[in-house]
């Protein structure tokens, strides 16, 4: 015998099915999305925009981290280090090592993607030329600068092939010099398989027209090559002098920003700053700085890829 549970007949059901607006379903959908990004949101949160925070208001203070109560010195730090010499010096030299790396790696990387994307080649050795060209790629950077160091040594392999006892990475006249295309050996392949996957989805039709219209191979280049990759170089640029000019490990693993702060960089300046000198204040003065000078880069790539959208 089945049971049936009955509504007293006193008890009024009232269901009401009003449709939700768009605005709730849209604000239903976004708090979902933040739910999932939440735990991203909070590590981001805890290892990045607190740590930031901190070392801005460490600039503002005097001998923090060892001193238990810093004083408040308000612009004192950065006048201090704007007037260092040794400030300036980190900076021509990153700019220089930033500025020559980043026209090499768009240098090479554009004339390897053509080659390799050519027809003048077969499928076979432009094959091979791929995985050869991508090796530095492959690489972390304490290998490439272990690498370098050993090839580079007054008894290694460049020298004895240039029957030469150089010093490279020891010479006041060669070091910034032999980083700076240690860097370029290291980096180009980002740039040429990015402009290789440009260069691929380029219609065949623009050059087919170009060439009906009597356009010489250096105007087909500078006329449908070039501006179809525009957006990709910029992008590339952009991206690279961030990269670049905050390189710390290779300098680090390779020179130490030496001989006598011939290859300082404004990263081993300010990683100098807090932990030889135990300078935190100035240090993060220093990295605010370096923070900056990103930071308008940064603004100035997302503006390109917003103009690019």
């Amino acid at each position: 015998m089945s049971m049936r549970t009955l509504t007293p007949p006193d008890t009024e059901v009232i269901v009401t099915g009003r449709p939700t607006s768009r605005r709730t379903r849209q604000l239903r959908k976004a708090g979902e999305a933040y739910v999932f990004l939440s735990p991203t949101l909070i590590l981001l949160f805890v290892l990045m925009i607190v740590p930031i925070v901190m070392v801005v208001g460490y600039s503002f203070q005097d001998n923090v981290i060892l001193n238990k109560s810093p004083d408040l010195v308000g612009v004192d730090n950065y006048v201090a280090i704007l007037t260092d010499p040794g400030f300036w010096k980190a900076t021509g030299n990153t700019l220089f090592f930033t500025l020559t790396s980043v026209a090499a790696h768009l240098v090479l990387g554009l004339s390897f993607a053509m080659l390799l994307n050519s027809r003048l080649i077969g499928a076979v050795p432009r094959a091979i030329f791929r995985g050869l060209y991508v090796v530095p790629w492959l690489f972390t950077v304490a290998v490439i600068a272990v690498l370098w160091r050993m090839l580079l040594a007054p008894n290694g392999i460049v020298n004895f092939l240039l029957n030469t006892n150089i010093e490279w990475l020891s010479s006041p006249q060669l070091a910034l010099g032999t980083v700076t295309f240690i860097n370029i050996w290291a980096g180009y392949p980002f740039f040429m398989v990015s402009l290789l996957a440009g260069l691929q989805g380029i219609p065949s039709d623009l050059y087919e027209a170009a060439t009906v219209d009597g356009a010489s191979p250096a105007q087909r280049f500078w006329n449908v090559t070039i501006p179809q990759l525009r957006p990709i170089i910029v992008s590339l640029v952009l991206l690279d002098l961030i990269w670049t000019s905050q390189q710390f490990a290779l300098i680090w693993l390779t020179t130490g920003g030496g001989p006598i702060d011939v290859t300082e960089m404004l990263s081993t300046f300010t990683y100098k700053l807090a932990f030889a000198k135990y300078d935190f204040s100035m240090a993060s003065t220093s990295a605010v700085l370096v923070l900056a000078m990103s930071m308008i880069i940064a603004v100035l790539y997302v503006r390109q890829q917003k103009a690019r959208d």
